[in-house]
């Protein structure tokens, strides 16, 4: 069922091929009918083997984005990542964070750029948790990209919250998470910042599993360092109920990094979980799995944004 705010009627959707080669993957591209060119935004899922509607549980968080902003005049791209459309090819390929999102954010910009419903100066990156970490990197690499919106974007190294994460969990869901567990992450993040971590390190014995050279990148990758550098506009989101990316350990260093630019707008939604799915108390697992839509509050805020941003 479509989120309130939607508008079907207002735009058409259809299908883009984003990247090349054996890795490429497919997207779709929503076109508000009948106006006069106007933004473009290039949707980026979180961490992990997302589709094109960052599908989780019975939720679709980014085809509730793009649909709601499409209604409301922005032409949106969104794409399968190439883990959740290859997932065997590139698990053996070892993608880095930066391999599997920012070749195929620039495609998509291009993409974006000669689109008839797109002024081409007015194309924009919106990247949600790990699509927030990675969409300054994006914007370096495309120095054409006008500006960025970054929801929950993580800032804390993500070993380090992958523990805090998980010893929260141990907390709100004793039973589920035992502290032999939140051990483990303990260990597996320690080597992590251990000089002994190299290309060959096992994944088994990495958080996640993800492989040493995944690790070897995050750990001097800098998001609010190349975000401060780029003197564009952005516009940062953040749930105030979210155990995932936090107020406390993630956009603090936002507010820090990015402080006295009026060109960067920060934004608490307090009733926001991680998802941007509006709630009450503290926050846990079991909300993803319940039928929901991003909050009609957050995705106006974008579209307002969007709609008088000019890059």
């Amino acid at each position: 069922m479509p989120p309130p705010y939607a508008e079907p009627g207002r735009f058409s959707e259809y299908e883009v091929t984003v990247g090349t080669g054996p890795l490429a993957v497919s997207g779709t591209v929503s076109v508000p009918h009948g106006q006069a060119p106007g933004p473009g935004v290039v949707l980026l899922a979180g961490g992990g083997p997302f589709d094109r509607d960052e599908t989780s549980g019975p939720n679709k968080p980014l085809k509730d984005l793009a649909w709601g902003l499409a209604g409301r005049g922005t032409t949106v791209l969104r794409f399968d990542k190439a883990a959740y459309a290859h997932r065997d090819a590139a698990a053996a390929s070892d993608l880095t964070m930066t391999q599997e999102y920012v070749p195929y954010a620039v495609d998509a910009v291009g993409l974006l750029r000669r689109h008839r419903s797109v002024d081409p100066g007015r194309v924009f990156v919106l990247g949600h948790s790990m699509g927030g970490k990675v969409a300054p990197a994006v914007a370096a690499a495309a120095p054409e990209v006008a500006g960025l919106v970054i929801m929950a974007g993580d800032t804390q190294p993500m070993h380090h919250a992958a523990v805090r994460v998980v010893s929260y969990l141990a907390t709100v869901l004793p039973d589920q998470v035992p502290p032999a567990v939140v051990e483990a992450f303990r260990r597996q993040a320690a080597l992590v910042d251990s000089p002994e971590l190299t290309p060959s390190t096992p994944a088994a014995d990495l958080p996640f599993g993800l492989p040493a050279p995944y690790w070897l990148e995050l750990r001097d990758y800098d998001p609010v360092a190349i975000a401060a550098g780029l003197r564009k506009p952005m516009l940062i989101l953040q749930g105030g109920r979210d155990y995932q990316v936090t107020v406390a350990d993630d956009l603090v260093r936002w507010r820090t990094g990015l402080a006295g630019r009026p060109e960067v707008d920060i934004r608490v939604h307090e009733a926001a979980d991680h998802l941007f799915f509006p709630g009450t108390g503290p926050s846990t697992p079991a909300e993803y799995g319940v039928p929901q839509h991003v909050d009609p509050a957050v995705v106006a805020d974008i579209a307002h944004w969007l709609s008088h941003e000019r890059g």
